[in-house]
C-alpha cells in the first residue's frame, strides 16, 4: 500500500484529462457532497442546491487545464471555495432580481455588508470539507477492521460513551478498548492524509 500512496498522481494533475473517469468520480465523490450540503447551509432548496452544485463542477471541469495550483498562494479547497461563493452570489441576486422585477444588485450590496459573512462561510466550508473528509476515511477504514474494534473505537471517540462501559458492553477489557480506538484513530489519520494528498 505504500507505493501506491508515493506513485499515485496528483488528483488534480489527473483532472486537467477529461477522459480521466476515475479521477473525475473520485473529485465528484469528495467535493460533490462537500459543495451540496454547504449550499443547503447557505438556505438553498433541495433543487437550488444540487442545481449550482452542477454549476460549480461543471466551471471547475472548464478552468482545471488551466489552474496553475500553487501552494504558496492557497488550497485548492479556497479556490473551489470562491467558485462556491461567486456562483452562490450570482445565483441569490439573479433570485433577488426575478422577485423584485427591477433588476437592481440590493442582494449583492446587502451581502457584501454583512459582517463577517465570508468568514463564516469560510469556517463553515472548512468544517463541511472536514466531515466529508472523516467520512470518506471512515468508509474505506472500517471493512478493513473488526467489528467489535470499531465499534470500540466508533462508541468511545464518535459517540462519547465512557470507555469502561463500552467495554461492558463489548465484553473486553479496558486496555482493549483503549488499544481499538487508538489503532482505529492512527489507520483514520494515515487514511485522511492519503485523502488530502489526493486532492492537492
Amino acid at each position: 500500500m505504500g507505493d501506491s500512496r508515493t506513485t499515485r498522481p496528483s488528483l488534480l494533475l489527473r483532472l486537467r484529462d477529461a477522459q480521466d473517469a476515475q479521477a473525475w468520480s473520485q473529485f465528484v465523490d469528495l467535493y460533490g457532497p462537500l459543495i451540496y450540503d454547504f449550499l443547503r447551509k447557505q438556505g438553498l432548496q433541495d433543487a437550488d442546491a444540487a442545481d449550482l452544485m452542477q454549476e460549480v463542477l461543471w466551471a471547475v471541469s472548464g478552468a482545471i487545464g488551466r489552474l496553475e495550483y500553487d501552494p504558496q498562494r492557497g488550497s485548492f479547497r479556497g479556490w473551489l471555495f470562491t467558485v462556491v461563493r461567486n456562483k452562490l452570489r450570482n445565483f441569490l441576486v439573479a433570485r433577488q432580481r426575478q422577485g423584485r422585477g427591477s433588476g437592481d444588485s440590493g442582494m449583492l450590496h446587502w451581502l457584501e455588508q454583512q459582517p463577517g459573512r465570508d468568514a463564516d462561510q469560510e469556517a463553515l466550508w472548512d468544517l463541511e470539507y472536514n466531515r466529508r473528509l472523516f467520512a470518506r476515511a471512515a468508509e474505506q477504514v472500517r471493512p478493513d477492521v473488526q467489528e467489535s474494534t470499531w465499534q470500540a473505537f466508533w462508541q468511545t471517540a464518535v459517540e462519547g460513551k465512557n470507555p469502561r462501559e463500552v467495554a461492558v458492553v463489548l465484553g473486553t477489557t479496558l486496555a482493549a478498548v483503549y488499544l481499538a480506538k487508538s489503532r482505529v484513530i492512527a489507520r483514520l489519520k494515515e487514511q485522511i492524509e492519503e485523502l488530502q494528498r489526493e486532492s492537492e
